[in-house]
C-alpha cells in the first residue's frame, strides 16, 4: 500500500526553525519528485517545494525562499524541508506529496495527511 507519511510539526516562535520529515512506504521515494504543500486555514493549498527525482532539481515559492531548504536522504527514503526565520504567516498543515513524473511539473498523485506547524509567540 502507497503511503507518505510527514512529521516534525509542532509550535515554534517567530523567527524559529523546524525540521519536517516526509516518509514512504510501498514506494521508494528517491524514484519519484516530492512537494511540500501548506495550507491555511480559510486559504487554498499551495506549493512550498519540490524536489526532482534522480537529479534532485530543487524549488521554492518565492515567500519561503532563502528560508526553507528541501533535501533527499535515499538512504533513510525521507525527504525533509527544514524551516528556519519561521513568521507567522507559516502556520498551516503541510503535506509532502508524490508528483506524477520525473520533475517538479508534475500533479500531485498521492498525498500525506500533513503536519500542522503553528509559528506564535
Amino acid at each position: 500500500q502507497l503511503q507518505l507519511v510527514e512529521s516534525g510539526g509542532g509550535l515554534v516562535q517567530p523567527g524559529g526553525s523546524l525540521r519536517l520529515s516526509c516518509s514512504s512506504s510501498g514506494f521508494t521515494l528517491a524514484n519519484y519528485p516530492i512537494g511540500w504543500f501548506r495550507q491555511a486555514p480559510g486559504k487554498e493549498r499551495e506549493g512550498v517545494s519540490c524536489i526532482s527525482s534522480s537529479v534532485g532539481g530543487t524549488n521554492y515559492a518565492d515567500s519561503v525562499k532563502g528560508r526553507f531548504t528541501i533535501s533527499r536522504d535515499n538512504a533513510k527514503n525521507t525527504v525533509y524541508l527544514q524551516m528556519n526565520s519561521l513568521k507567522p504567516e507559516d502556520t498551516a498543515v503541510y503535506y509532502c506529496a508524490r508528483l506524477v513524473g520525473y520533475y517538479c511539473s508534475g500533479l500531485p498523485e498521492y498525498w500525506g495527511r500533513g503536519t500542522q506547524v503553528t509559528v506564535s509567540s
